[in-house]
């Protein structure tokens, strides 16, 4: 079986912007957005909703995010999931961690763990909880 795997991330009428901030917290490459006035889809939304996102893809290392803004009444806050980030270096994890949480909650403080040497859990500004995980060496 060949499996691809993304997170695909509902907006509020603020995915460009976020998407641009994840670009730079996580070091991402921002490759591709289509806006609702340029889609097949203009119809269905209102013509205000024209310059809101479609469907945008973020490309950070091996992995893919993908977002839209749900049409206007649709949206719907992200509850009972985060999104988690293994790294390797314990700064880079503290750079990213500080990063998401300008304007966010921080849920559980970046710290070592018995099993991790970085460990920490934010909401960021946008309402999208991560988790952050820098494991120790086996």
């Amino acid at each position: 079986m060949n499996l691809t795997a993304c997170f695909g991330l509902s907006f509020n009428g603020n995915c460009e912007e976020a998407f641009e901030f994840y670009a730079r917290c996580l070091d991402g490459k921002l490759a591709y957005m289509l806006h609702w006035g340029e889609s097949p889809m203009a119809a269905d939304a209102p013509p205000e909703w024209g310059g809101k996102v479609f469907h945008a893809r973020l490309t950070i290392g091996g992995i893919d995010l993908t977002g839209a803004d749900a049409k206007p009444g649709t949206y719907e806050a992200p509850r009972g999931f985060s999104v988690l980030i293994g790294m390797e270096d314990p700064a880079e994890v503290e750079r990213v961690f500080h990063a998401l949480a300008e304007g966010g909650t921080v849920g559980m403080p970046l710290q070592e763990t018995f099993w991790a040497k970085r460990f920490g859990a934010v909401t960021d500004r946008f309402g999208l909880s991560w988790t952050l995980n820098c494991e120790q060496a086996s």
